[in-house]
């Protein structure tokens, strides 16, 4: 699939994804340079330096940060040295300024030997002239964005970030900045899908909220389709009920409609995944911690891969999200025939690190707030034991 690339001001860069392979095009450094205050000397002339046999050398020279090195270096004449600066022709070598002694005349003492290269950055040592510094498919971080300025990088070439359209569906659904009648409730998937689409490297809009009418429904999925979006997520209305219209909508929307409803996963089990046309269409469940631990579990890795992050970096399912060990607090046990994500925790004590499940129903969202991070039970598990030591994928990572 071609998809469409931009460029990216250095400045925002980070979280973008790398449209194509960038190489080094100039050594960097570009000179080499001294990583500390002190001399710049031949090394072979301070072979046997001790402090009761210094090796005495004549001060020749001193290099200014930001110029040029004149002059070279003789057997047995050293340059001052700045932190940075640019070694003068003819050294290999810079002694810290602790391990001397001025004498006085221009002549200073050296009382530590140094090796060859020691104290010195050399031309290319950070990045070398034509070596693949990143790869196509990489989000880039803060470190990728200092690589970068190093090459003197203004612009990168990345990924148009995918649009992500968010519906909340329910008849007893209202916005949140609207006080709820008998029987409704404030729409929390809406805005925490968007925050969750934001989050993992696309833009999100909101499309609104929609009662359980399918027409209704129908329509504002092809709207958003047609403006553009690059994916659609329905929250609610995934499960078989009469008022569960999401597998209708997607089956109406365009060939191959629903490709999966119903996965064996807890929370989260009536999830439907889609397509209409060429344009995913997933559909959550309404309760909002089986929704955002979907997200996080399967939604997310397919959003980061439809924005050209490289495969390894989004496989499916969560350990390739960061993790932490910690010794489970008590028993959890698993049905058999599902992946179990049990939310969780973090403590700490007697300087140990305990995870602390976060019981409650999967319409509760304060059960993803008090919690840091997932469990994953693996379907052929029964569950583990507690003071078992488990891995928890950090929350939202």
């Amino acid at each position: 699939m071609e998809r469409p690339q931009e460029a990216c001001d250095i400045f925002s860069a980070a979280g973008r994804v790398l449209a194509r392979d960038l190489a080094v095009e100039s050594d960097v450094p570009s000179f080499d340079r001294s990583t500390v205050d002190g001399y710049a000397v031949r090394a072979k002339d301070t072979f046997g330096a001790t402090e009761s046999a210094p090796a005495l050398f004549q001060v020749t020279g001193e290099v200014r940060m930001g110029q040029l090195a004149e002059g070279s270096i003789q057997a047995g004449q050293a340059f001052l040295m700045p932190t940075g600066g640019m070694l003068p022709d003819g050294a290999d070598a810079v002694v810290m300024v602790e391990y001397t002694e001025a004498f006085g005349e221009g002549t200073v003492a050296v009382v530590k030997d140094v090796a060859p290269g020691e104290n010195v950055i050399r031309r290319g040592e950070d990045l070398l002239e034509g070596e693949v510094l990143l790869q196509q498919g990489r989000r880039l971080n803060a470190h990728d964005v200092g690589a970068l300025a190093a090459l003197g990088t203004a612009a990168v070439p990345v990924f148009r970030q995918p649009l992500v359209s968010v519906i909340s569906t329910g008849n007893e659904i209202v916005a949140p900045g609207v006080e709820p009648g008998p029987g409704q409730v404030r729409d929390i998937n809406g805005p925490a899908l968007v925050a969750a689409v934001s989050m993992s490297g696309c833009r999100a809009r909101f499309a609104g909220v929609y009662n359980d009418d399918f027409d209704m429904l129908l329509e504002a999925c092809r709207h958003e389709i047609g403006a553009g979006a690059s994916a659609v997520i329905l929250s609610g209305g995934s499960s078989v009920g009469p008022a569960d219209l999401t597998p209708k909508v997607f089956d109406a929307l365009g060939k191959p409609g629903v490709v999966i409803h119903g996965l064996a996963l807890r929370p989260g089990k009536p999830t439907i995944l889609g397509l209409a046309g060429g344009t995913p269409v997933f559909g959550l469940p309404g309760h909002p911690a089986s929704a955002l631990v979907v997200f996080e579990i399967v939604i997310k890795p397919l959003l980061r891969a439809l924005g050209g992050e490289s495969p390894g970096a989004v496989a499916v399912p969560a350990q390739k999200q960061p993790s932490v060990k910690a010794v489970l607090e008590r028993n959890l046990s698993s049905g058999p025939g599902r992946e179990e994500h049990v939310r969780v925790r973090l403590v700490t004590r007697d300087g140990k690190l305990f995870a602390r499940p976060v019981l409650g129903k999967s319409g509760l969202i304060s059960t993803l707030v008090r919690a840091d991070g997932l469990v994953r039970i693996p379907e052929e598990s029964g569950g583990f034991e507690a003071g078992e030591v488990v891995d928890v994928y950090l929350w939202g990572s």
